[in-house]
């Protein structure tokens, strides 16, 4: 006799919420065609910056690579998209392949010079990388320089189905544009959270968790723990410079400083991160509605906005290190993408011969 087992990482509340996000993605595809221009635009915020998120929280939360330096990533790839379509005369939604391209080109010497560092210098050795990327560009004159550039009218108006949904939808060629730049944002919000659920369930994803666990222990069962970190860090410098381009495709306009912020692309994604819960998919979703929500009910207050923001910050930290997610999970018990294996089954069976 003998008993046999089942490993899953399916549970009945992430089976209900693949139903769910199913319906979610589909309303969400649909709301051009229901929302105003207005709302379109804060959708787009919401799905770009929790793109961002989730490659930093694969980055940090599941790799144990806590970079500061991210907007290198974001302001690189967004000046790749400008200069395909101003110099090369691309049409920008090809341009934003290369925006990704380019993120990872940079990506390559810096894993090699920041991965000889550990921890805190870590850190501080991806946001002086990302400084440097951000004054090299400033001395692009072909693009703007210091100062900045817009994107091309021409190239604005000529973009590729652009013409289609200002017949489909009836609105102008600007409206237009917010729709299409939506769209992209919901394929890769979505493209981004099943790759990284899809890969935290693999045979990867447990090589990952080992090593982000304890380096030394992981090599020891024989993880190849360099390659490891170098897969994680140049992924989430493709995707995060993906998201980099597609935003300042949307926004039209870019500079140096902004395009390079440390604040708006590597601190508020930290934040989004933290509150929401540092290492599981669930935790960038929750924090990401939490942000826009505090954002928009304190952004009319200055400086007291970022106070509030690091009050929180701190206060989730202290008495929810797990984050608000993490929080919700231990009390309740549920997953909605559930990565741990688990034994079911113990069926006894009787052995033949």
């Amino acid at each position: 006799m003998a008993a046999t087992y089942t490993v899953t990482t399916r549970t009945p509340a992430s089976s209900m919420a693949m139903i769910s996000a199913l319906v979610i993605v589909a309303i969400l595809f649909a709301a051009p065609y229901f929302a105003s221009r207005g709302l379109i635009q804060d959708l787009f915020f919401i799905l770009t910056m929790l793109t961002l998120a989730q490659f930093w929280n694969l980055l940090a939360g599941y790799g144990g690579l806590v970079s500061v330096g991210q907007q290198a990533f974001v302001g690189l790839g967004a000046y790749a998209l400008y200069g395909m379509v101003i110099l090369m005369g691309l049409d920008p939604i090809i341009s934003i392949l290369f925006a990704g391209i380019a993120a990872l080109v940079l990506a390559v010497p810096t894993a090699f010079f920041a991965f000889r560092l550990q921890g805190a210098y870590f850190a501080i050795g991806t946001w002086v990388i990302a400084e440097v990327a951000r004054l090299s560009v400033a001395q692009w004159q072909a693009v703007g320089g210091g100062t900045g550039t817009s994107l091309p009218r021409s190239a604005l108006r000529e973009m590729m189905l652009v013409g289609w949904i200002e017949s489909a939808f009836d609105v102008r060629a600007s409206a237009a544009r917010d729709i299409l730049t939506y769209w992209l944002a919901l394929v890769l919000a979505v493209a981004t959270i099943a790759g990284i659920y899809w890969l935290l369930r693999s045979k990867p994803g447990l090589a990952l968790a080992a090593v982000r666990d304890n380096t030394e222990a992981a090599r020891s069962v024989g993880v190849d723990a360099g390659r490891m970190k170098w897969f994680v860090f140049l992924t989430s410098a493709c995707g995060t410079g993906l998201a980099g381009g597609l935003i300042y495709l949307q926004k039209a306009r870019i500079s140096p400083d902004a395009a390079f912020s440390v604040t708006d692309w590597t601190a508020y994604v930290i934040f989004i991160v933290v509150i929401g819960g540092i290492g599981t998919i669930e935790g960038p979703i929750l924090g990401v509605l939490i942000f826009f929500l505090l954002q928009s009910v304190l952004a009319d207050y200055g400086s007291w906005y970022l106070m509030v923001l690091g009050l929180i910050g701190i206060s989730v930290m202290l008495f929810a290190p797990r984050g608000l997610w993490g929080l919700i999970s231990e009390r309740t018990g549920i997953q909605l993408f559930p990565v741990r294996r688990r034994l079911s089954g113990g069926t006894i069976k009787k052995r033949e011969g």
